[in-house]
């Protein structure tokens, strides 16, 4: 950890487009880079750029391969799942690529009351869900107060006769001072994500006009140092694929890992890979300047996971659903399920309010868990790493050589278990409970086995909210 490093521009643009232009490596050099990302280690950045330039599509698949063995000796097999809960659409900023912006007539703005979150939450808390992350436009009416009320109000909602509630708020919201994190700290939030859009300097103004704060390429570049100097333990990168070449951003949101781990001793707890999708009233949506294909897209989630195999890797309902369902395998660790992205929409689906951008999947969270379970996959929930501390460094301490697994497998299935028992459809149920059996009997400790058994058990009977 090194405080000089705090707040620093750490993009160095040349350098990276640079870095572009290379060599294609041959397979003996790909090959080299993979069995080093088998250590777990990561790569550096000469190495990320060398993958990134393969285009061969068996070279690709070896890439892909690497990731899912790597996947699964952090992670294992839980995804979490999540619902994100627009509070409003108003925004100050005229960002060329999103539904939002001021100038977009389209459209009709909302921005929900803390009666109107409550019921998006207890919608969504009838549909199973138990973690959200709020999100919002910019504007003068949704500013660090009124989310801090938003996170309150969301927290305070309790279904079930009390036993149902949400377990973790995650934000996405426009960067801030630190005394603005340091209140949002206060309240409990897991994650703060904010996503750089583009890294590239330049390119940056063209897509964001600099009469807002947004404009400010540096002032969004550095939010994550003062959002840790607030209190906030994890962070979430990510930037918004089709903008500008995609390798660019890898490479950025690579040194943005580095600069984290040196300012902070601690690198992002989350990326996020959204690619641009239509957007009403967007320029940049339906024009786009540099479109990201899909194996282009396959190769970028896999080598994000092998670069940074402690970093969970989100995918959002932006991507339909056979692209959702094959990328879980090669890196992504958290979906969004059931989603919808016009505020108001889970309690009031015939409200028209404006979304941000096309869904690509439109199934349900049960239709969601019962696809995941076809594939193997536990749907988790959990909760455990924040409400027991291993956040932040701590986390990373666990993660990075792979013993995260040993928490995240349990909870996981106890989560699980929660939902066949309280939400799930007869078919999703008769299949999750298999599942489960399955991978318990697969359990070698049995001393971990008997205590995974017991809590099942206990679920099974009526209590909840249990986690190692």
């Amino acid at each position: 950890m090194n405080k000089s490093e705090r707040n620093k521009v750490f993009i160095d643009r040349d350098k990276l487009y640079s870095l572009i232009e290379g060599k294609t490596p041959d397979v003996s050099e790909v090959n080299t880079i993979l069995n080093k990302a088998l250590k777990l280690k990561g790569l550096n950045l000469e190495e990320v750029a060398a993958l990134l330039r393969v285009q061969d599509p068996a070279v690709i698949h070896s890439i892909m391969n690497t990731a899912r063995t790597v996947k699964e000796e952090i992670y294992g097999k839980r995804l979490v799942l999540f619902a994100p809960i627009y509070t409003g659409n108003a925004c100050i900023n005229n960002c060329t690529y999103c539904s939002f912006r001021r100038d977009n007539k389209l459209i009709k703005r909302k921005v929900l009351t803390m009666d109107e979150i409550a019921q998006e939450t207890r919608t969504l808390l009838h549909e199973g869900h138990k973690r959200v992350l709020l999100i919002c436009g910019e504007s003068k009416l949704n500013n660090t107060d009124y989310m801090v009320e938003a996170i309150r109000t969301t927290y305070a909602v309790k279904e079930h006769d009390g036993r149902d509630y949400i377990r973790r708020i995650n934000v996405e919201l426009a960067p801030m001072e630190v005394e603005d994190f340091a209140k949002l700290k206060a309240e409990k939030i897991g994650t703060y994500v904010c996503f750089q859009e583009t890294y590239d300097p330049l390119l940056y103004g063209k897509f964001h006009p600099a009469d807002t704060k947004k404009g400010d390429y540096e002032y969004r570049l550095t939010v994550m140092d003062r959002a840790m100097e607030g209190g906030i333990n994890d962070v979430g990168i990510g930037a918004l694929l089709g903008l500008v070449d995609y390798r660019f951003e890898v490479l950025a949101m690579m040194e943005h890992a580095a600069h984290l781990e040196r300012a902070f001793g601690c690198g992002p707890h989350t990326v996020s890979v959204p690619r641009i999708e239509p957007a009403e009233g967007a320029p940049n949506a339906a024009d786009i300047p540099s479109k990201v294909s899909d194996n282009d897209f396959k190769k970028i989630v896999a080598i994000i996971r092998i670069a940074l195999p402690y970093t969970g890797i989100i995918l959002s309902t932006r991507e339909n659903d056979a692209m959702r369902t094959e990328l879980i395998h090669y890196g992504i660790s958290q979906v969004s399920a059931g989603s919808r992205t016009n505020p108001g929409s889970y309690a009031h689906e015939e409200d028209q309010t404006g979304s941000q951008f096309s869904l690509g999947d439109h199934r349900t969270l049960d239709q969601m868990i019962s696809a995941l379970a076809d594939e193997g996959f536990i749907p988790s929930f959990c909760t455990g790493c924040y409400r027991k501390g291993r956040v932040g460094q701590d986390f990373m301490d666990l993660a990075k050589p792979g013993l995260i697994k040993q928490y995240c497998m349990p909870n996981a299935l106890f989560t699980f278990k929660e939902y066949l028992e309280d939400f799930a459809s007869p078919e999703t149920k008769a299949k999750g409970l298999a599942l489960i059996s399955k991978l318990v009997s697969e359990v070698e400790n049995n001393t971990l086995k008997t205590k995974i058994s017991g809590n099942l058990s206990l679920i099974k009977g009526g209590q909840r909210d249990i986690y190692f």
